[in-house]
């Protein structure tokens, strides 16, 4: 068996490398693909590509677009759905992804740390499984693939 993972959610840390590390480390057949984190190229992106808007608002929405095509796109392709929630920033377009993926009843690990478990009580609901760290994750998809335990 070879799984899709798309990983959602906050680009500060390497959470999405040390899933993929540990994806390498136990050989699974698992192909990952995640929306563009690099901030600057994500929020430009639309106007880069359909040019200049003088109001915030439709340069967002432009760029908001273009993303949304990617992201539908490779979530829809997914066999499995990871989504990130870190501690310093409010995760929207995480929380819409999480919505989607449940909405396509694609499967959901949700991850984050204990203070989020209130605010994120619905998300988790929705989620299969929710998990605090990326080695969790790995030790999911062990299982999933292999029907083993590390």
């Amino acid at each position: 068996m070879e799984l899709e993972v798309y990983l959602s959610g906050e680009i500060h840390t390497d959470w999405r490398e040390q899933i993929e590390n540990g994806i390498k480390a136990a050989g699974l057949p698992v192909n990952c693909s995640a929306p563009v984190t690099d901030h600057a190229a994500s929020d430009d992106c639309g106007v880069n590509i359909l040019g200049a808007e003088d109001k915030k608002f439709w340069h967002d929405n432009k760029g908001a677009g273009i993303n949304a095509i990617r992201t539908r796109t490779l979530i829809e392709r997914a066999d499995l759905v990871v989504v990130r929630f870190g501690d310093q920033y409010k995760q929207w377009n995480a929380a819409f992804d999480a919505g989607f993926a449940a909405a396509r009843d694609i499967p959901l690990i949700i991850m984050h740390g204990p203070d989020h478990q209130h605010p994120l009580k619905e998300i988790d609901r929705a989620a299969l499984a929710v998990v605090e760290t990326p080695e969790q994750v790995v030790e999911i998809l062990r299982y999933v693939i292999e029907g083993k335990l590390g």
